[in-house]
């Protein structure tokens, strides 16, 4: 029944689009198909500096390009939402043919500041099957630049989040608009676009960092009666901190004591580089050799460091052993069975996380040999063995690059929920694992990207965050650290900052002296900033004292004259300021 009514929808939608320009009732209900929804986000700033964004004065403040019609469709709730018909150019290669087509929604031109962040909202439907629609800011130098994009779909709205950047020579008049090289109908409602200066940006990002990694406590100190002891000074040392905080480690770790010594200093967190995966553990078949990351293993273990194991599998197909690639069906079963086996069983409840098949939105060596369900399955047999780990799935772009297709935010979520609907998958503790490496980032797309991941309400990680080396490394290493830290639903953080004697993947924080780097200077600026506490207080005339920690562990130590110093470890988390902590002389 829904098939055909959305069938007449459309027809209805069609036969009126040749009738005029405007549509002046499409009966379409937008909350139709309300299962492919399940989000619930909302646009964002009641349309920002987007005119009649909710189209309830029609096309007021919109365009369109030549010989497009588009119109207003209405659903039966009474809900106004802009349609399009026909919104299709060709793009064309360097040999001058036609290469793709190319669809574009209606459009509004927008005055736009430099040195501005700009977020950006939409819900988004096309007309027929599914399609990558991308939204476009075009910038007043005639750059088009990619804000962000899902996989919309027939029958049901999805919600866009995204940004972008307006630099200096940004400023004058842009456009906002949606395309996609599917040749289909866009329908676009509750478009938003809000401006924020560097300087407002920065300052909510830090204001939701306090919020989120610290509480106020409440301290009562009593004396052996269990009154409360006015006028009794504490001391504070934190023991540990609470925002796990990491970086990758190399083999060289084990025998050079001044890497020892610089790493572990400072993370509470570790990754191994290489030194877990299938070719570093088995590069000749039936030959397995974990002594060195055994070795590490112990090392971190050594300091209280937890450990990723990264990862079990990759589905790059150029990262494959040599002797995997040519592998028949019923071999590679067996091979992956005797890999998976061996690294789970023997790091099961030494590691904390697990990234199971990395990079599996962009690669697919397993599926194609395999089948499609090859993902879903490595989990439920990892998650077999490992009960406590987080299983991970770990992938690139997904924050870094609007302009990917196949790292979508969007695509993420489905990939998550194929694995979670797999059968006997329903109890997997699984987690959002965003690789995070940068070139140039776009930190309104980044906060947005994590907006619509946090809807999964999974633990969520950036694994592997680096940033290529330029003059703004320093500068963007800093927005990017702080937009993660700052956000709620980010977890925990690893860097991909490997030291190595003859040169670093991407970045190093330090050189071969084990002397900080700039980027490494910046590191240890913002582990300090993050886990700033006062070092001692004095309790009220009620005997009580209320101190702003970081989330951690904490040892208090109470002094008064009356009586010898006693001390007791606390834990601070989200929850601590609802309670109040007595301390007893």
């Amino acid at each position: 029944m829904r098939n055909f009514v959305e069938k007449l929808v459309l027809s209805l939608l069609w036969i009126s689009l040749f009738q005029g320009c405007m549509v002046q009732s499409v009966e379409y209900d937008h909350t139709a198909s309300i299962e492919c929804l399940r989000d619930p986000m909302k646009p964002l700033y009641k349309g920002g500096i987007i005119q009649n964004s909710e189209f309830n004065n029609g096309l007021m403040g919109w365009s369109t390009y030549r010989n497009i019609k588009a119109g207003v469709g209405k659903s039966a709730s009474g809900n106004r939402f802009a349609v399009v018909q026909g919104a299709i150019s060709s793009l064309f290669s360097a040999a001058g043919d036609a290469a793709a087509l190319q669809s574009h929604s209606v459009y509004q031109k927008v005055q736009m500041q430099g040195d501005t962040h700009y977020s950006l909202s939409a819900w988004l439907q096309v007309s027929a099957g599914t399609a990558h629609v991308r939204a476009v800011v075009k910038a007043p130098n005639g750059e088009n630049i990619t804000a962000g994009g899902i996989d919309a779909q027939s029958g049901c709205w999805t919600m866009l989040k995204g940004g972008m950047t307006a630099h200096a020579y940004h400023s004058g008049q842009g456009e906002v608009f949606f395309e996609s090289d599917t040749p289909v109908d866009i329908w676009v409602d509750s478009v938003s676009l809000q401006p924020f200066s560097f300087d407002e940006w920065d300052a909510h990002a830090r204001r939701s960092a306090h919020k989120v990694r610290r509480s106020t406590v409440k301290v009562v100190v009593r004396g052996p009666d269990g009154q409360p002891m006015p006028n009794t000074s504490v001391s504070i040392q934190l023991l540990r901190t609470g925002f796990p905080f990491g970086n990758t480690m190399t083999k060289e770790i084990i025998s050079n004591p001044a890497y020892e010594k610089w790493f572990f200093s400072r993370f509470t967190v570790a990754t191994m580089e290489n030194e877990m995966k299938w070719y570093s553990t088995e590069w000749n078949q039936n030959q397995e050799d974990y002594k060195i990351p055994d070795d590490m293993l112990k090392m971190a273990q050594k300091y209280g460091v937890k450990v990723r194991g990264h990862n079990v599998f990759w589905d790059d197909q150029n990262s494959q052993i040599k002797w995997v690639r040519p592998m028949g069906v019923d071999q590679l079963k067996a091979a992956m069975q005797k890999r998976l086996k061996s690294v789970v069983s023997r790091y099961a409840g030494k590691v904390i996380h697990w990234d199971v098949l990395n990079e599996n939105l962009h690669f697919n060596f397993f599926e194609t040999k395999l089948g499609p369900n090859a993902s879903p399955m490595i989990y439920q047999q990892v998650g077999q063995i490992d009960h406590n780990a987080v299983l991970f799935m770990n992938e690139f772009n997904t924050l870094e690059q609007p302009m990917d297709p196949n790292g979508t935010p969007a695509k993420y979520v489905a990939k998550i929920k194929l694995i979670q609907g797999y059968p006997g998958n329903g109890g997997l503790k699984l987690g959002v694992g965003l690789e995070s490496h940068f070139s140039t980032p776009n930190i309104p797309y980044v906060r947005g990207a994590l907006d619509t991941l946090a809807q999964l309400k999974l633990p969520m990680w950036m694994t592997e965050v680096d940033v290529v080396k330029g003059p703004n490394q320093v500068k963007y290493l800093e927005q990017v650290l702080r937009e993660g830290y700052g956000h709620p639903g980010v977890q925990g953080i690893v860097m991909w900052a490997a030291w190595h004697a003859n040169g670093c993947y991407v970045m190093c924080l330090t050189d071969n002296t084990f002397k900080n780097l700039p980027v490494g200077a910046l590191v240890d600026k913002l582990i300090a900033e993050w886990k700033t506490h006062p070092t001692s207080a004095t309790t009220d005339a009620n005997g009580f004292v209320e101190l702003d920690l970081a989330h951690g562990d904490y040892k208090l130590t109470v002094n008064h004259p009356s009586s010898l110093a006693t001390s007791h470890t606390i834990t601070v988390d989200a929850a601590s300021s609802e309670h109040t902590i007595s301390l007893k002389v």
